[in-house]
């Protein structure tokens, strides 16, 4: 696996930025795929980042735009960044198309935050651990299919070690529900062994906690930090059809509070080595 985080997160940076030009301008989506010729679909993809660009198509969304020949210089070099091609591309339709922008934002990110209710994170499976879960939630998939999709997420773990970019912090909490189902010594001891990087940290909340807040998220979310660049905090949360990301500030302001709230019901990094420890024990 290489470690470069791929188009993503510029496609998405560049999408806003014409998205702003266009609105600045007064123009509705339908006028300007009428004076670039293109489809209004054409449009609706650049301006949500779901597709790569060409600096002469920048080049004339600008002009249309009106906007100045320093921020046209600027979107244009932008949009060549578009054109990069992430690890994960070379998986193919192994990965559903909603989970790979996913993908991308995370290999991008420079901080991720994740509560689990159910499931051992991607970022922590083992190979054993990550077949049993394509088998159980997707019995109908084929044999190669599903090694393709382990093999995927086992390459995602390259993140919390990668050297360039420097990886992110991943702050991870896990309810203990997580510890006790359809899990075995090899799986915690994994955890365990990966909590104990300096960028990464693991905190369960006990049965002991009762309700919390994170109860009402479903089951799992992720919050995205992006520092450096002008992508804002995204959330996201994955289910049987597709994904939800959201990035507006109050969106995002919600999960932060979310995020409090479990947090200060988990365990401490070191009492929660513990537990996970004591219960692979328990298993062996």
């Amino acid at each position: 696996m290489t470690t470069d985080t791929g188009s993503t997160v510029p496609r998405r940076q560049l999408g806003r930025h014409l998205r702003q030009l266009r609105e600045e301008a007064r123009m509705t989506v339908k006028a300007a795929a009428t004076a670039l010729e293109w489809s209004t679909p054409k449009i609706w993809r650049i301006e949500t980042g779901a597709t790569s660009m060409r600096s002469l198509d920048v080049e004339a969304m600008c002009k249309v735009y009106g906007a100045s020949p320093e921020i046209t210089e600027a979107l244009m070099g932008l949009a060549k960044e578009t054109r990069a091609r992430g690890w994960w591309h070379s998986y193919g339709d192994a990965i559903p198309e909603w989970f790979e922008l996913y993908v991308g934002l995370e290999s991008g990110a420079t901080r991720l935050r994740k509560y689990e209710a159910h499931l051992v994170p991607g970022l922590l499976q083992t190979k054993a651990y990550a077949t049993r879960v394509y088998e159980a939630g997707r019995p109908d998939m084929k044999r190669e299919d599903i090694d393709r999709g382990v093999a995927l997420r086992l390459d995602r773990q390259a993140l919390l070690t990668r050297a360039t970019p420097p990886a992110p912090q991943v702050d991870i909490i896990l309810d203990e529900a997580v510890l006790r189902r359809d899990i075995d010594a090899e799986q915690l001891n994994l955890i365990v062994t990966v909590s104990r990087q300096p960028n990464v940290s693991v905190r369960v909340v006990p049965f002991s906690a009762g309700l919390h807040r994170a109860t009402l998220a479903n089951g799992a979310f992720t919050i995205l930090d992006f520092d450096g660049s002008d992508e804002p905090t995204i959330i996201y949360a994955d289910g049987l059809t597709g994904a939800l990301y959201l990035d507006k500030p109050a969106e995002a302001a919600a999960y932060e509070e979310v995020w409090s709230a479990v947090e200060s019901t988990a365990l401490s990094e070191a009492q929660s080595r513990k537990l996970i420890a004591s219960i692979a024990e328990e298993l062996s």
